[in-house]
């Protein structure tokens, strides 16, 4: 099968309109899921899971890696409570402690990969926490 310059020529051009479309079509999920595990017997073990957004962060700064290691850590709080821990709970490993490491090592992953976002990025929509928004000045890290 031969196919004409013309043919040719307008596959390049919608290749080229395609390629630079791209990034209007991708979708970024720039979330974290923080999974706490708790129960007074072992065999009983539940979970409850929370996405923890970052799309109004800059992960490549101080202070956005800090403000997304503190909500990680909310979070945990506030999942593990709901679980049925306490901050006396003694019982087995911590869930927090546990949600806490490993959301903070995937956190890691993310922000060591971090690109700083530009002068032309515009922040996403402020996330919104399943925890008391008092939580953020109570519990500061």
């Amino acid at each position: 099968m031969t196919m004409s310059p013309k043919k040719i020529g307008m596959l390049i051009a919608g290749a080229a309109i395609m390629a630079a479309s791209a990034p209007a079509f991708a979708q970024t999920e720039e979330e974290l899921v923080v999974t706490g595990r708790y129960s007074k017997v072992p065999a009983d073990v539940q979970s409850l899971s929370q996405t923890v957004s970052y799309a109004d962060l800059d992960l490549s700064t101080v202070g956005g890696r800090a403000e997304f290691r503190h909500r990680l850590r909310l979070t945990a709080r506030y999942l593990c409570e709901k679980l049925g821990e306490s901050d006396t709970s003694s019982v087995g490993p911590s869930c927090r402690q546990a949600a806490v490491d490993d959301a903070v090592r995937r956190a890691g992953t993310l922000e060591a990969h971090a690109a700083p976002r530009g002068t032309t990025w515009v922040a996403g929509p402020r996330w919104s926490a399943p925890y008391p928004g008092e939580w953020v000045s109570r519990y500061p890290d």
